[in-house]
Parts: C-alpha cells; sequence; structure tokens
C-alpha cells in the first residue's frame, strides 16, 4: 500500500501490499483490496467489496454494498456500480480448469452506471454515460447514453449524462430537463450538442 495517508479505511478492510488510493478514497466494512489495484481519488467502495489485483478505478467512482470487481475490469472516472451488481472475467469457468491466463477485458467509461443486481459479461465495453437497469444482464457492447434493460440486456433509450430518459423530437433534438444539456440523436448514435 502506498503512503499517502489522504484516505481512509475501515479497521475491518485488508488493503493488501502494492495497491494505489486515491485522496479522498473511502474504503468501508469489510472489504478486501488486492495487490496491484489501482484506485483513484474520491472513490467510495461500500461494505464487503473486493477489488481483485490490478483492477483499476478512475476519479470518484462509487461502488456499493457487496460488488466484487475481478482482474481484468477498468472503470473510468465517476462510474456508479449498483448494490450487488456483478462482473465476470471468464466466459467458460470451470471449477477444475484454470483458466487465469484467459480473463477477459471488460471496460466501463466514464460516467456509466450500472443497476443494482445487474450482471456485465465479461469482454465488453460500457459506452459513456450509458445507464444499465437493475437486474440487467449484459452480453454485448453498449453504447453512449443507452439505457439498457432485461436479460439478455436490450436498448430501450437513451440517458443523459444526468441520468434523465431523453425524449427526441422529430429533428432528433432532445433536451435534458435537468441540466438542459441538448443532446443530438444521428444515425443511432447521441452526442452532446456543445
Amino acid at each position: 500500500m502506498e503512503n499517502n495517508v489522504n484516505y481512509s479505511v475501515d479497521k475491518t478492510a485488508v488493503i493488501d501490499e502494492g495497491c494505489k488510493i486515491g485522496s479522498g478514497t473511502k474504503v468501508w466494512h469489510f472489504t478486501h483490496i488486492m495487490s496491484g489495484s489501482e484506485l483513484g481519488e474520491n472513490c467510495n467502495i461500500g461494505q464487503n467489496c473486493v477489488i481483485s489485483p490490478d483492477v483499476k478505478l478512475g476519479r470518484n467512482v462509487k461502488v456499493q454494498n457487496n460488488v466484487s470487481i475481478y482482474t481484468g475490469v477498468v472503470c473510468e472516472d465517476d462510474v456508479f456500480l449498483g448494490p450487488s451488481m456483478v462482473f465476470t472475467n471468464i466466459n467458460n469457468p470451470r471449477s477444475a480448469v484454470i483458466r487465469k491466463g484467459q480473463y477477459l477485458k471488460t471496460l466501463v467509461k466514464r460516467g456509466a452506471s450500472i443497476g443494482a443486481n445487474a450482471t456485465i459479461v465479461c469482454g465488453h465495453t460500457i459506452g459513456e454515460y450509458a445507464f444499465i437497469g437493475a437486474g440487467a444482464v449484459v452480453t454485448t457492447d453498449v453504447p453512449p447514453f443507452a439505457l439498457m434493460v432485461g436479460n439478455p440486456a436490450k436498448q430501450t433509450g437513451w440517458m443523459s449524462e444526468y441520468g434523465h430518459r431523453l425524449k427526441f423530437d422529430a429533428s432528433g433534438l432532445a433536451v435534458c430537463p435537468e441540466s438542459k444539456q441538448e443532446y443530438q440523436l444521428e444515425g443511432n448514435k447521441v452526442k452532446r450538442i456543445k
């Protein structure tokens, strides 16, 4: 563990040697941060979580209770991981077959939210500001700003950076009701209008 003391760790948590933990990060009860993992500034790691070796979390990542983040997962800044959501890192696990050298990468891009009890099957990218509904099972890449629900998860709409469902007019324009940010839908892709 780095000598940085500008983060807080509950006395029941276990932090292995060789971790990097950013300033302002909080690690709660019964959580295990394993060697080689990197947590950015101002992260919040809930109780009963495991962060496996070589996992990378950006700044301001919120990990709710009972989440295991396995080797192969990278979360960029401002990602939200809901209670008891699940990552995998092997597509065909077997107890008697060791596949540690075959972990698939999962990338969760900036600002994405993953709801409670959702499952993210490994080897996929969750796009910027995508919103994965509670209990969804993601088996494909997810476009930026997409709203995904169900098992298997299907796209049912688009979300703003503030987490509101976007309603596009006939010209493909939508406005977030909270931030007033404008978005354009073109060719099944959403982009912010500057």
